[in-house]
């Protein structure tokens, strides 16, 4: 018993508690908005997800993290059946929302890109920590963006813009942090824009392209820009100390929609007010600069490449979930971090924060 306390002695606690807090803000919003339809069941299945998310982020920290970096055919075949998962809710996936994005196990749902951001981070750190010295190789780049390419295209054929965004923007990311030259990333610039004018005129679903719009051009209160109107009016609600748990107007009457998901930013801020808001955004930029410490501190480049990627991950899919809600980006279907409703993401956060606490412990 005395190892095992010295043991939980190496983490990195202040991590794990901005983490719990985090996840308990996004409990608290759920249960309000299960009191708005009087059914909780979102609550309570989120609970589960949570004790399961803390039990394998203990439970990972004990795996030698130097496994993913050494044996290569290990990380490949998860690579591959990240792949296969993905293809196969094409095939096999319930189309819910216009979109099959998961597996339907009973009363449960399974999203495969929650494991395939974790296993491209590792993939993409193994691949650039044995090549840091040649980053001034252009093909170094090409490889790694047939591995982006393939999970990345499978998840935009979902369709899921905002996910294949999150994988690019890791993939961006860690390219920088290993030292791109500036005119390749310039020309990797050039062909994004190319690509982005392609998949407009030819790739991008029709609402997809309304939600573009409404974000441009937010005209049509009642119709394509009508969640976003109702957000600003929930955060406004707001004011400084909130209008108090379960008691948001705009939560509790059914105008905020998506309430448990998209955005349960609006639902924290209407209830919360900008007290609860300071104390959201301290935890989450603490549970940041927890990450990037150990990245500092890490001996090698892959522990550091793979912490690196981890708060890309969170600080891109933060950004865009609060600038959807305040109406600074378009609405892409990005959740929050350890706040929003969902299984599969929870899990796979805390997952992460598993390896991440391996890396602090087995440096």
């Amino acid at each position: 018993m005395r190892i095992n306390l010295e043991y939980f002695k190496k983490f990195d606690l202040i991590l794990v508690f901005c983490a719990v807090a985090l996840a308990c803000f996004g409990l608290a919003a759920i249960w309000s908005t299960g009191l708005a339809k009087h059914d909780f069941s979102n609550f309570e299945k989120q609970l589960v997800f949570f004790g399961i998310g803390l039990a394998l982020m203990v439970g990972v920290s004990f795996l030698d993290y130097r496994i993913l970096r050494t044996n290569s055919y290990l990380i490949l075949s998860l690579y591959f059946i990240c792949l296969v998962l993905l293809a196969g809710t094409l095939a096999f996936g319930p189309t819910i929302g216009g979109s099959k994005r998961w597996y339907k196990i009973g009363f449960l749902s399974f999203d495969p890109l929650e494991p395939a951001k974790i296993i491209l981070i590792i993939l993409l750190a193994k691949y650039f920590s044995m090549r840091h010295v040649e980053m001034y190789k252009l093909r170094h780049i090409f490889v790694s963006g047939v591995y982006v390419l393939f999970m990345a295209l499978l998840v935009f054929l979902r369709p899921s813009l905002g996910g294949a965004l999150i994988l690019t923007a890791v993939w961006l990311g860690i390219l920088l942090v290993s030292g791109i030259k500036l005119r390749h990333f310039l020309i990797l610039a050039l062909c994004f824009l190319l690509v982005a004018g392609f998949a407009w005129q030819f790739m991008l679903k029709d609402y997809q392209k309304s939600r573009i719009l409404a974000f441009i051009f937010p005209q049509d209160v009642l119709g394509t820009a009508w969640s976003q109107t109702q957000t600003k009016i929930a955060i406004g609600s707001g004011r400084i100390f909130g209008e108090g748990m379960g008691k948001g107007s705009q939560v509790q009457y059914g105008f905020l929609p998506e309430p448990h998901t998209d955005f349960i930013f609006s639902v924290i801020a209407e209830e919360w007010g900008i007290v609860g808001l300071i104390v959201f955004f301290g935890l989450y930029f603490t549970l940041i600069w927890r990450i990037i410490l150990i990245a500092v501190n890490s001996q090698s480049n892959f522990p550091r490449l793979f912490a690196i990627g981890t708060v890309i991950v969170l600080i891109t899919q933060f950004t865009i979930n609060i600038g959807m809600n305040v109406s600074l980006l378009p609405v892409v279907g990005i959740y929050l971090p350890f706040v929003s409703y969902g299984g599969s993401g929870l899990i796979a956060n805390f997952v992460s924060l598993g390896i991440l606490q391996s890396i602090r412990i087995k440096k």
